[in-house]
This record gives structure tokens, C-alpha cells and sequence, in this order.
């Protein structure tokens, strides 16, 4: 996620034709993407307070509270100083009226939050309504301030309702992925802040800041009981030793995209190492996976983030490093196609830096993405 100012003034007027957002394939028949036909700017993600740089984008289920069915939730990791792990908004943009409103807005400190609020990239909704977002706090926007943070649980009003915090949990950064049984909940998120030192702590051989391999899945089950705060009642770490490193631009490189195949497993995004592992029996394993197996590298992968599965079965990811959504088969790894859905010039390549939340629209006709270069919420659609 570059993290440098954009100007916004043409956002709500920017259309991505088709023709400008030139594919890359390692399959001629194309995929779920080659049907994909407009890329269309909905709304500004800028909160009124000047919050700015869109990280987590979901779509509530369900209609309660200040939520209708079909809301796209889009939450802000920087302040109006555009700095990292200091943005404390939520936007809602309601598709039926095309309504951009402020869902909520949470203060900087928070006791039970652990270095205060920042939003990352972790986010969810559950069908009763209740937001879970993650916060990757920091104080002067890099790691050397950063706090170990926490998962908020805000009701359907945007209000606090409890936070979760712990020795297992440190930054929450990636996409959620929730299964829900009628009172019984489990999400999973990635970790990716343990240990992680300072920028100026640099590793000698390469000069970049210092990688540790301490990222982890945790996987939580929660409990849901007549209209109370969803409680913690159990976390195991299910995936660990991934990749982690404290960057100037991104703040932190770490797991982040998660996906749950129909067989149960869990498809892990591990950005540094440029691949997706799988763990398997993500929902009943009762210890850690390690980084799984693999189940792609390299090719058209760029930094692998947040993920989605499609409609048709296929696999969603946006790439860090340039302006591509590559997809891919789940099961085996074939990388199907790849799609310039952000052509940014003023980066190198086209898009690098702008991509990381993304989740599919409910009809399953296309996807919602957020572009941080103009910090906006974009929809591709058929």
C-alpha cells in the first residue's frame, strides 16, 4: 500500500475503460476477469476528519441497524497527516442510492487496544450485524512506535461494543474469513507484527530492514448469544512463520490474504516470499500448519494481498507491486489470467502501491476493490 498524498479531486468522475486495463495471461481462454467489462469509481473513502488510504473493503449481509444489505463498509489506516497505523474511520457507501456515509469513527486511545487504534486491512461482517476490525496501531506511522493493537467489535450503529486483544494477537492486517453456524462463529486473520523492529534495524546482506519469520493465522470462535457482543471464547494459532518486515511506504509486510477453499482448507497470501501456501482443515486442526504447503509462486504474482473467491470456483488476488488482480485456479495453482485494474503512471509498474482491500459484490457479477493512490472505493463489474 503506497502511502504517499494523492490528489482526489477527479475521483468521483474516473471510468477505467476496459481497453486501458490491458490483461496479462498464462491462459488465452482468460478466466472469471475476461468477463469483466467496467471499472467504475463510486465514492471517496476521505473522511470528513481527513482521514485517507482505504485498506478493508466488505459488503454487510444483512440489514440492521445503520446497515442495509448490499453496503460496502471501507475502513481508513491514516490520519489527515497520512500517517500509517492512525486512521480510525469507517465510510459506507450504499449502492441503491449511491450514499456515501461515516459508519464510524473510533478515538485514537482505547484502553484494551494495545499501542491505540489504527485500522489495517481486517475486516468483517457478520450477518447479525456486528463489524470486526483489526487495528495495526502506530504512533509516527512506522513500526518503531507501533503497538500490538487488537480486534474492535463495533455494533450495527458503529459503536464500540468490546475489543479482543491478547498474546496472539499483534496487528491483525489481511482480509477476514468468517464461517458462521447460528451461534457459533469462526473467523480467521493474519498476524503480522511480532517483532517486528524499527526501520533503521537493517539486515546487512541486502540493506532492506530486517525480516522475521514470526507471521502467523489465527483462527477464533466466538460465540453469539440473544444480541450481546460476540465473545472470545477460543484462539490456536493454526499457520505460523510466515514472512514479516517493516517497510516506509506499506508500514508492515506480512500475511495477509485469506481464503477458505469448499474443501476446508485455508489459502494464505505470504507477500515477501511472493506465494500462496495452503493449511488444511483450517476450521478443525488443532495445531499450527507452519506456512502450509504451496500452492503457487512467482509467475504473475507482484506481493500477493487480499484475496476472494469468485463465483465460478476461481481465486482473486490483488498484487501489491503493480496494478494486477490475478486469477487462479484454487485447487491446483494454475495461474488462469491477470488484469491491469489499476494503470496509475505515475508508479513503476502502472498501479504499484495502490491495490490491497478487495471483496465480491453479492450478485456475483464483479468485485469491489480500493485504489489508494485516489483513495477510492471502484467496482468491477460485467
Amino acid at each position: 500500500m503506497t502511502r504517499q498524498w494523492r490528489r482526489c479531486g477527479a475521483i468521483l468522475a474516473l471510468v477505467v475503460s476496459v481497453a486501458a486495463c490491458a490483461a496479462a495471461s498464462s491462459d488465452a481462454r482468460g478466466g472469471y476477469l475476461a468477463t469483466i467489462e467496467r471499472y467504475i469509481t463510486l465514492t471517496s473513502s476521505v473522511a470528513a476528519n481527513g482521514d485517507l488510504n482505504p485498506s478493508a473493503v466488505v459488503v454487510a449481509p444483512a440489514t440492521i441497524g445503520k446497515l442495509q444489505a448490499g453496503d460496502v463498509l471501507v475502513n481508513n489506516s491514516n490520519n489527515i497527516s497520512n500517517l500509517q497505523g492512525t486512521g480510525t474511520t469507517i465510510v459506507s457507501y450504499r449502492p441503491s442510492t449511491k450514499e456515501t456515509s461515516l459508519f464510524a469513527q473510533l478515538p485514537r486511545k482505547l484502553a484494551g487496544c494495545p499501542g491505540g487504534v489504527g485500522f489495517s486491512g481486517s475486516m468483517a461482517v457478520l450477518k447479525s450485524g456486528w463489524v470486526i476490525v483489526g487495528s495495526a496501531p502506530s504512533m509516527d506511522g512506522t513500526t518503531a512506535t507501533k503497538g500490538a493493537g487488537c480486534l474492535l467489535v463495533l455494533d450495527a450503529e458503529g459503536r464500540l461494543a468490546t475489543t479482543w486483544a491478547g498474546p496472539m494477537i499483534d496487528c491483525p492486517w489481511g482480509n477476514i474469513e468468517v464461517i458462521e453456524q447460528g451461534e457459533r462463529a469462526t473467523l480467521f486473520v493474519a498476524m503480522a507484527g511480532f517483532d517486528v523492529p524499527a526501520l533503521s534495524v537493517r539486515d546487512p546482506r541486502t540493506g532492506y530492514p530486517v525480516t522475521v519469520r514470526k507471521g502467523t493465522v489465527l483462527r477464533l470462535e466466538i460465540a453469539l448469544r440473544d444480541g450481546a457482543p460476540p465473545e472470545l471464547v477460543e484462539q490456536t494459532v493454526i499457520g505460523d512463520g510466515f514472512s514479516e518486515r517493516a517497510d516506509l511506504d506499506n508500514f508492515l509486510f506480512g500475511p495477509t490474504g485469506l481464503a477458505l477453499r469448499p474443501d476446508g482448507a485455508l489459502l494464505v497470501s505470504d507477500g515477501l516470499d511472493n506465494r500462496i501456501t495452503v493449511i488444511e482443515h483450517a476450521a478443525t486442526r488443532t495445531d499450527s500448519a507452519g506456512t502450509g504447503t504451496l500452492l503457487t509462486e512467482g509467475g504473475l504474482l507482484a506481493w500477493p494481498l487480499n484475496m476472494a473467491m469468485t463465483s465460478e470456483g476461481t481465486l482473486l488476488v490483488c498484487n501489491g507491486r503493480n496494478g494486477l488482480v490475478v486469477e487462479l485456479d484454487p485447487m491446483t495453482g494454475r495461474q488462469i489470467y491477470a488484469r491491469w485494474i489499476d494503470i496509475d503512471q505515475t508508479q513503476a509498474p502502472p498501479g504499484n502501491g495502490n491495490l490491497f482491500g478487495l471483496t465480491m459484490k453479492p450478485d456475483g457479477r464483479g468485485f469491489y476493490f480500493v485504489a489508494d493512490d485516489t483513495n477510492a472505493l471502484v467496482e468491477a463489474t460485467r
